[in-house]
């Protein structure tokens, strides 16, 4: 599995413990992200995960900002992206059942470390359940 990764400077330590979770499961990884606390802007690197998403460069994104909302923002503003921004285990499984999300958006502020890892994990583990839920993720592409 082929996987996009980019950060602001809230997540620069978030990202270090889920490229290691990832490298262990043998993922491919691109990683968009800063490695330092220096301020950054979140939308340079939502842009670059987004468009590996939308051009199946990759096959899911994981972002992280302070919040999770700018990041998750900037990234839904690609056609074919649907991010999730993700603050429990729970809540990243039915992004990815529910709203066949690609990309998970996680608040490093208000999650913790291992917190962040478990979410990226269920949420990569998870499957689009389709049926009902299909017609819905059709109706949020606009164009």
């Amino acid at each position: 599995m082929k996987i996009a990764i980019g950060n602001d400077h809230a997540g620069p330590e978030y990202k270090k413990a889920i490229l290691e979770m990832l490298s262990a499961k043998g993922y491919q990884v691109t990683n968009y992200g800063t490695d330092t606390t220096d301020s950054v802007d979140y939308p340079d690197f939502a842009h670059l995960v987004a468009t590996d998403v939308a051009t199946a460069k990759v096959d899911f994104g994981i972002l992280i900002c302070g919040s999770g909302n700018g990041i998750s923002m900037a990234a839904n503003k690609h056609q074919n992206v649907r991010a999730g921004l993700c603050w429990i285990k729970e809540i990243a499984v039915l992004a990815r059942q529910h709203n066949d999300a690609n990309i998970v958006s996680i608040p490093a502020r208000f999650t913790s470390i291992p917190q962040a890892v478990e979410i990226v994990e269920a949420f990569l583990s998870t499957d689009f359940e389709g049926g009902r839920h299909q017609n819905r993720v059709h109706k949020i592409a606009c164009s």
